[in-house]
């Protein structure tokens, strides 16, 4: 076993009706020959019989060499190393749950592997010492390593090799899994032409920025007239989208009382960095066109 390379888990082999994830290596007449990736790709078959509940008329179209598929366990022969899988009997909500629970087991496998490699240790030590026991306590040394970052208390009764791998180990796991702020951006359209109109829209929208809070400041930008965005930031999306609706809602709440209309353009949504880039390109373009006509209205809310 290379130095670099170890199972995800305690267990050298999984249980029968463990679900897995395994890489599709070759198909053959039998079935499909297949590695685990959660235990240090270990082989393993997928027989033609369980690859689907239907008849087979295409076995390409079931599964595919070089792709990642869900699996679950129905015979483990652990003398002889055979494991026998199927990918008919897993549910989506099996595929759900592994694809989590992989890519966690992924992380942290990263995560000490930066640590082996920097300290020249057996990968393996580290699991033997950190990720094993901490699973054995938290259920997952993903969820573990999450909680250290705000509560040292996690690392009592671990053992690691040295002070200086955990110390080092402390800081990678806050670099990699610090919580980042997602965007929240919502597009409204507000009218009122009633003879309070121009007031009745700014109290309305003045409102929903009123609404910020110390984790989530709410700003309302104006785009061209009618069209407001309205966007925030939250280490929790759905958190932040329920608090910009309830900030559309208010505005709701104000401009209806003057006769005014508040129409969602775009729900509130997390938005990517394309989306982010694109719309700040479109509000400093606007800025150019207000600075260099001097009776267009101003960008912000006043």
């Amino acid at each position: 076993m290379s130095n670099n390379h170890c199972r995800f888990y305690e267990n050298k082999f999984p249980e029968v009706d463990d679900i897995v994830m395994v890489n599709v290596q070759q198909i053959a007449e039998m079935g499909a020959y297949v590695k685990l990736l959660e235990y240090d790709n270990i082989e393993g078959m997928i027989l033609l019989s369980e690859l689907s509940r239907r008849r087979i008329r295409s076995i390409q179209k079931l599964i595919r060499v070089g792709k990642n598929d869900v699996a679950v366990v129905l015979r483990v022969d652990k003398e002889k190393g055979y494991i026998d899988l199927s990918k008919r009997r897993v549910s989506s909500e099996d595929i759900i749950n592994c694809e989590e629970k992989y890519q966690k087991s992924k992380a942290v496998n990263s995560i000490l592997r930066y640590c082996a490699e920097k300290f020249q240790l057996p990968l393996e030590d580290l699991y033997k010492t950190i990720a094993w026991p901490l699973s054995r306590k938290f259920g997952n040394a993903y969820e573990a390593f999450k909680l250290s970052i705000l509560d040292d208390t996690v690392w009592e009764g671990i053992e690691p090799p040295s002070k200086e791998i955990l110390d080092e180990l402390k800081v990678y796991i806050s670099k990699r899994l610090t919580p980042q702020a997602v965007k929240i951006r919502a597009d409204v359209e507000v009218s009122c032409f009633s003879y309070e109109g121009i007031d009745a829209i700014k109290e309305a929208l003045k409102a929903a920025e009123a609404m910020s809070t110390e984790q989530m400041q709410i700003k309302v930008k104006l785009v061209a007239a009618p069209l407001y965005v309205i966007t925030t930031q939250s280490l929790d999306k759905q958190i932040g989208i329920d608090h910009l609706q309830k900030s559309i809602e208010k505005i709701n709440e104000i401009i209806s009382k003057y006769d005014g209309v508040c129409n969602v353009t775009m729900a509130p949504k997390a938005v990517t960095a394309t989306e982010d880039a694109e719309l700040q390109a479109l509000l400093e373009n606007k800025e150019l066109d207000e600075q260099s006509d001097s009776d267009s209205e101003g960008s912000d809310i006043e």
